[in-house]
C-alpha cells in the first residue's frame, strides 16, 4: 500500500482525495519509481478540480510530473538506485501519474535526471520548464536570436512564463513580460525582463496588423491574446504558442502571415520522444541558476494540493508550486 491524491467521479461531479491504495491496483508499466518531489501545473489544477476534462480513465491519480528513484525496472535502460525524472507522456491523463508514492510506467517515458541538477529542482522546473525550453528551442531554430528585437512573454508570471523571462535573460534575450498583475513587475524584473506591459493592451480587439514590435514571442495565453501578438510581430517574426489561460479560439486573420512572413509554432509537451525530451532537460540544467529558481518556487505537501490547485486556477499564486510527497 502507499499514499496518492485518488480522483474518482461522484453523483455531483468528482472528489479528490488523500488515501491509501495498493501497487496491485497500479497501471502497467516495466518501471516502478519511488516519488521524492511532484509538482503543480495548469494541467494538473484542472485535473484535481474537475474544472477542465483533463482525466481520461478513471479512477486516476493526477500529477503530470514527478522525479524520484527507481525501485524496480524490467528495462534495461533503467536500473534501481537510478534518479528519473517523468513529465507529461499521458502521466496524471490516462496513466497514474505523480501525486502519489509510487508511480508505475513505461520506460520510454523516463529520463535519467541530468547531472548538476536535484530531485527539487527538476519539479521546480516540471513541464513548465520543459515547454519553456521547448519554447525557447523553436525561437532559435526559427532564427530568432540575441541581438534580434525584443521577445515578448505572455503570462508570465506563470510557471511557463517565468521561466520563459528567466532563460530567455541568461541566453542575452531583451525580454518584455506581459502579466495581468502588475504589481508583480518587481518579480518580473528580477527574472530577468527589461519592460513589463500590462495584458490589457493585448485583451481588446485587435487590428488585422498592429505595429511591429516583436522579433520572437512565446505565448501561454491563447485566443485574443494570441492573435493581438501575432499582429505585432515584426517582419519574419517567430510565435511559440503553447498554452490556453485564455482560451481555445485564436480570432485571427491571415495578415501577419502572408504579409509579414510571421510564423506561428505550436508546442507539444506531451508526446514529445525520449531524445527531445533528454535534450531538453540536459540544457535545463546548464542555464537554470538554482537559487533564482527557489525565488519563484513555493513548496507544498501532497495533502495540500487541492486548495493549491483552485489558488492556481483562481490567480492566487504565481511561479512554480512544488508537491513534497511524504517518504
Amino acid at each position: 500500500m502507499f499514499e496518492a491524491l485518488y480522483v474518482e467521479k461522484t453523483s455531483t461531479g468528482q472528489s479528490a482525495t488523500l488515501r491509501q491504495v495498493s501497487e496491485r491496483d497500479m497501471p502497467s508499466g516495466d518501471v516502478t519509481v519511488r516519488v521524492r518531489w511532484s509538482d503543480l501545473n495548469y494541467k494538473d489544477a484542472l485535473a484535481v478540480t474537475g474544472r477542465g476534462p483533463v482525466v481520461r480513465a478513471w479512477p486516476m491519480v493526477p500529477g503530470i510530473d514527478c522525479a524520484g528513484v527507481v525501485e524496480q525496472s524490467s528495462n534495461p535502460a533503467f536500473t534501481p538506485g537510478q534518479e528519473v525524472v517523468l513529465n507529461g507522456s499521458g502521466a496524471g491523463e490516462l496513466h497514474w501519474g505523480g501525486f502519489a508514492q509510487r508511480v508505475r510506467v513505461p520506460a520510454d517515458w523516463l529520463v535519467p535526471l541530468p547531472p548538476g541538477l536535484s530531485a527539487y529542482h527538476a519539479m521546480a522546473l516540471g513541464t513548465a520548464g520543459f515547454t519553456a525550453m521547448l519554447c525557447v528551442q523553436a525561437l532559435e531554430r526559427e532564427g530568432v536570436r540575441p541581438a534580434s528585437d525584443p521577445v515578448l512573454v505572455t503570462g508570465a508570471t506563470g510557471g511557463v512564463g517565468s521561466i520563459a523571462v528567466m532563460v530567455l535573460a541568461t541566453l542575452g534575450y531583451q525580454v518584455v513580460a506581459v502579466t495581468g498583475r502588475m504589481a508583480e513587475e518587481p518579480y518580473l524584473r528580477a527574472l530577468g525582463a527589461q519592460d513589463v506591459l500590462p495584458r490589457a493592451h493585448f485583451e481588446t480587439t485587435s487590428r488585422p496588423l498592429e505595429k511591429a514590435r516583436w522579433a520572437g514571442a512565446v505565448d501561454v495565453v491563447g485566443g485574443q491574446v494570441l492573435a493581438a501578438v501575432c499582429a505585432s510581430m515584426r517582419p519574419a517574426g517567430v510565435v511559440a504558442a503553447c498554452g490556453l489561460a485564455g482560451g481555445m479560439d485564436f480570432p485571427a486573420t491571415v495578415a501577419p502571415f502572408i504579409l509579414r512572413g510571421v510564423t506561428l509554432v505550436g508546442i507539444d509537451s506531451v508526446t514529445c520522444s525520449q531524445a527531445v525530451r533528454l535534450a531538453a532537460w540536459q540544457r535545463l540544467a546548464a542555464l537554470i541558476d538554482p537559487a533564482k529558481l527557489d525565488t519563484l518556487t513555493l513548496r507544498v505537501p501532497l495533502a495540500e494540493v487541492p486548495q493549491a490547485a483552485r489558488d492556481l486556477l483562481e490567480g492566487r499564486s504565481k511561479g512554480r508550486i512544488v508537491v513534497d510527497i511524504p517518504q
